[in-house]
């Protein structure tokens, strides 16, 4: 058996033309959608990201804008800087790019943005609509993996899913969307015994646990979809996932790339939020 390859980028680049499709139409109405992006610090990845996003943006016809302030700013500053975002009707969407820096908390930064504008889905109130089933704005790693599973044409009712990690960006509200979608889910995290017992009874597993080629063909069962959300670079300067790729391809039935995989669609799920922010603004 040799995997089927769920491919994010074509996926990525087939929504974000028909993303350009609903800008024109909110165009047509003076609605213009707008994503504004807060920078905090030096952090080289978190620069890289930050710029993907804005000319993402560009591409489908948003417009952005950035904020980047030097690592030991007033917390005040970026807080006021969010509560002017939050009351400018020009800006659909906010999102503070995490990690912050130590001076600050990072949970009372998110809970600043308004939920209207909380396109990253990480504000309580929109987890808290997560759980409920009924979201208003999904986390976009996530959404991205329920759009590649979804274009797998992975059926999800009643099967066994196991999520690695835990964490309140992409474990827990990946959990959630998989139990929406009527799968029987386990969270395995790093204090989980007996991990390959889990692994090796699901059908579904979605690895985000940061640690390069953590899941081995050996804890996975013949045909398993096999989701990587890890991302990790070696010491030559290669990047891999959290799965062991070339070995699990020869057992499972669907396997993501790294790259390649979900961390294209994650940004298209960003602007998949902002759209609907701008839809919802305009009444449609």
């Amino acid at each position: 058996m040799t995997a089927q390859i769920l491919d994010g980028k074509a996926l990525a680049q087939e929504l974000r033309a028909g993303f350009k499709e609903r800008v024109a139409a909110l165009a047509a109405r003076g609605q213009k959608p707008g994503l504004a992006v807060i920078l905090v610090g030096e952090d080289p990845a978190s620069q890289v990201y930050v710029r993907n996003k804005v000319e993402a943006c560009a591409a489908v016809g948003l417009h952005s804008g950035k904020w980047a302030y030097p690592a030991d700013v007033d917390p005040a500053v970026v807080l006021a800087k969010i509560a002017e975002l939050n009351a400018d009707p020009r800006v659909h969407g906010i999102l503070v790019q995490l990690p912050l820096p130590r001076q600050f908390d990072a949970a009372a930064v998110l809970e600043a943005i308004s939920p209207e504008k909380d396109v990253d889905g990480f504000h309580a109130e929109n987890l808290g609509a997560l759980v409920q089933g009924n979201p208003r704005f999904i986390p976009c790693t996530p959404y991205g993996v329920m759009k590649l599973l979804e274009k797998g044409q992975v059926d999800l009712a009643g099967k066994k899913a196991v999520v690695l990690g835990r964490s309140n960006i992409v474990g827990k509200p990946m959990a959630l969307l998989l139990i929406n979608a009527g799968a029987t889910v386990t969270v395995c995290h790093s204090k989980t015994r007996d991990l390959k017992f889990h692994t090796a009874n699901a059908d579904i597993i979605v690895a985000a646990v940061g640690k390069p080629r953590f899941v081995t063909a050996d804890m996975i069962k013949p045909g398993a979809v096999l989701i990587d959300v890890g991302i990790n670079r070696l010491a030559d300067g290669k990047l891999c996932g959290d799965v062991d790729f070339d070995g699990c391809k020869a057992v499972a039935a669907l396997i993501t790339p790294v790259p390649g995989g979900v961390g294209p669609m994650t940004i298209t799920m960003l602007l998949a939020n902002t759209i609907e922010a701008a839809e919802r603004e305009a009444g449609l």
